[in-house]
């Protein structure tokens, strides 16, 4: 399968709000309401309105957040004390 490198972000965020609400969704319906006949409706009906904001989130979130990480300076070990501990 080929797609245009632009929509990997689009896609991207698909795949992850789609597997990160089915299993979210499912242990909370299941933990909150328990197994019944009326588990499957209700928990696609849950992870359908978990989908939409996953979405959205996973999409438009690691932008915001890539603009903070830019401003934050890394380093791999503390700088040396120049003052003896007391």
């Amino acid at each position: 399968m080929k797609i245009n490198i632009k929509y990997k972000q689009a896609i991207f965020a698909l795949l992850m709000s789609f597997s990160i609400s089915l299993c979210i969704s499912f242990i909370l319906v299941s933990i909150n309401f328990g197994y019944s006949s009326l588990f499957l409706p209700l928990w696609l009906k849950i992870w359908g309105q978990a989908f939409i904001c996953a979405f959205f989130g996973a999409y438009f979130f690691p932008r915001v957040i890539q603009k903070i990480m830019v401003k934050i300076v890394f380093i791999e070990k503390p700088p040396k004390s120049t003052k003896p501990l007391l």
